[in-house]
């Protein structure tokens, strides 16, 4: 069987971005990895993530290229890792980070499983849209709230009224 994927870059701009690929459900994250990297002009060098995902795009278990924990706890490992093993038809999503200095980050949802078709090369680019950006999309990480009118003595608390405290001052 084959797994058709859409991998989104995602950024701020008002282009979208992304690529269709083919793997076999029995290729690795590794394989999974690599094509991206081409698909979208990387050289494959950098440092690299997979993230299981729910249907929020919230990160959950990490599948690292290499195993940089130096044996303090256990690491899943890209290579080690079958795409089947993590993704089917109810668990479709995971966020892929190539280069962690720059943070490049892409959401690759599971579109289709489909027979193989015999003379195709996997895997497989299927399609291209939008070209990648020079540089990373600056994110936004600003809270909603507007912070310039966040007052941290609202509450109108007198911090020299010991009394007032609901605490004891000799507790030791």
């Amino acid at each position: 069987m084959i797994y058709r994927f859409r991998v989104i870059l995602d950024n701020d701009t008002d282009e979208d971005v992304f690529r269709d690929l083919e793997l076999r459900k029995t290729d690795t994250l590794e394989d999974l990895h690599n094509i991206i990297t081409q698909a979208f002009g990387f050289d494959g060098t950098e440092m690299a993530s997979f993230y299981k995902s729910d249907d929020e795009w919230n990160q959950g278990e990490e599948f690292s290229l290499f195993d940089l924990s130096d044996g303090q706890e256990a690491v899943s490992l890209m290579n080690e890792t079958a795409l089947d093993s993590i993704i089917n038809s109810e668990n479709t999503k995971l966020i892929y980070v190539y280069d962690f200095f720059n943070m490049w980050t892409f959401f690759v949802e599971l579109g289709e499983i489909a027979s193989e078709v015999e003379g195709v090369d996997y895997p497989n680019l299927m399609f291209v849209h939008g070209q990648i950006p020079a540089e990373v999309p600056e994110r936004n990480f600003e809270a909603e709230e507007d912070l310039d009118d966040f007052d941290e003595f609202e509450d109108d608390m007198d911090l020299e009224d010991y009394d007032g405290l609901d605490f004891d001052e000799n507790w030791n």
